[in-house]
């Protein structure tokens, strides 16, 4: 199976910088092609298949570029069939429309066995706001459609014109991962594990959450005759889980209603909400851990001190304020340079030093959470 991945980008963003960083120090050990349409600069050493219209090079990473003109949809046909790659890169022109490009791609997916990967924008943070103004119909077209927004040139703007940027983002794109740590802090392998949508802190927190509760469960029901009852201590916390927890990626198995979580992990709750969050005091004991608990998260590119963190994880202990916060995890930004991860449950926190991330990000679980007192306690 083929992965396709396309990097889109307006021009001079800094897609082929990106691109190959991805192919230095994530993918180097596949075997891919790289393709530019024919706006792309490519130089031509390899072989011309003048049929197809294809410009052919071999680049120094062993990986294959071409060039495509005329009918983009064919020539990728005729690339999957001569090459049968593990990874295609897709690196459309810089005023190209990035649905544009996702919907050649998907016209070809019947024909062959590949996958559309991910779909990524790459955004220079200092010119959002004039790109937008300027080029809106283009530009906004590829933040729009993106599973990922790759922020270039973080290092060289303040923290308020970053901020102001991903808020320009938000207007037009809601769900979308947006990497605003400077690329040189980072590994390839971590951005493209974000890309393909890997590192899902809720989902993580979930799965911990689940594992605790079956271990409580197995614990008790070995010490304790309950004639089969739910026993229930520390706040209605834990609960016996007979049935498997399957998690999908970024939202719940709720028909896409309430218990929806988009990339920024916001859960959203209404009256008619079903998932368990607002009716917490009847048995829950046949229910999966994700219906029982509400999580709320958020990320952002904001500098946090330790001192900072450690009045936020020491507020979380307030039910009557936040609700009942089970467990809280996340990384950000530090004011002294490099990144603070923190890591709490109820009466114990911690505080440690911890690789960049692509984003600050935060993730909260637990029952009855007040998610605008939550917002306001994590914002700067």
């Amino acid at each position: 199976m083929t992965k396709i991945d396309i990097i889109s980008g307006f021009l001079g963003a800094g897609k082929t910088t990106f691109i190959k960083k991805l192919l230095q120090e994530a993918i180097s050990g596949e075997q891919v092609v790289l393709i530019e349409n024919e706006f792309g600069e490519i130089g031509i050493d390899g072989g011309f298949l003048k049929d197809s219209g294809i410009e052919i090079r071999e680049m120094n990473s062993g990986c294959i570029c071409c060039s495509l003109v005329g009918d983009f949809g064919k020539s990728l046909s005729e690339v999957l069939t001569k090459y049968k790659p593990d990874r295609i890169i897709i690196e459309p022109s810089g005023v190209g429309k990035l649905s544009d490009v996702m919907k050649a791609v998907q016209d070809v997916i019947d024909e062959h066995e590949v996958v559309l990967n991910s779909a990524v924008a790459v955004v220079d943070a200092s010119k959002c706001k004039m790109y937008i103004k300027n080029f809106g119909e283009f530009f906004i077209n590829q933040i729009e459609h993106a599973g990922t927004i790759i922020l270039s040139r973080t290092g060289n703007i303040s923290e308020d014109k970053l901020k102001k940027a991903v808020e320009l983002i938000r207007e037009h794109n809601t769900k979308a991962t947006i990497i605003t740590t400077p690329w040189d802090e980072l590994d390839g392998k971590v951005i493209l594990a974000t890309i393909e949508g890997a590192a899902d802190l809720e989902a993580e927190l979930m799965a911990e959450l689940k594992e605790q509760r079956e271990h409580d469960h197995e614990h008790e029901h070995h010490h304790h005759d309950h004639d089969g009852e739910c026993c229930h201590h520390d706040h209605d916390h834990h609960h016996e889980d007979e049935e498997e927890h399957e998690h999908e990626h970024h939202h719940h198995d709720h028909d896409g209603e309430c218990c929806h979580h988009d990339h920024d992990h916001h859960h959203e709750h209404g009256e008619d909400c079903t998932c368990g969050c607002h009716d917490h005091d009847h048995d829950h004991h046949h229910h999966h851990a994700d219906e029982i608990f509400g999580s709320w998260g958020m990320e952002t590119p904001d500098q946090y001190s330790k001192e900072d963190l450690e009045k936020i994880l020491e507020a979380l202990g307030d039910d009557d304020r936040y609700g009942m916060v089970l467990r809280a995890k996340g990384m950000v930004p530090c004011t002294e340079g490099g990144f603070i991860y923190f890591d709490y449950v109820p009466g114990e926190s911690n505080i440690r030093p911890g690789k960049p991330d692509v984003t600050g990000k935060f993730c909260v679980i637990g029952s009855k959470l007040k998610e605008e007192a939550l917002k306001e306690l994590f914002s700067k």
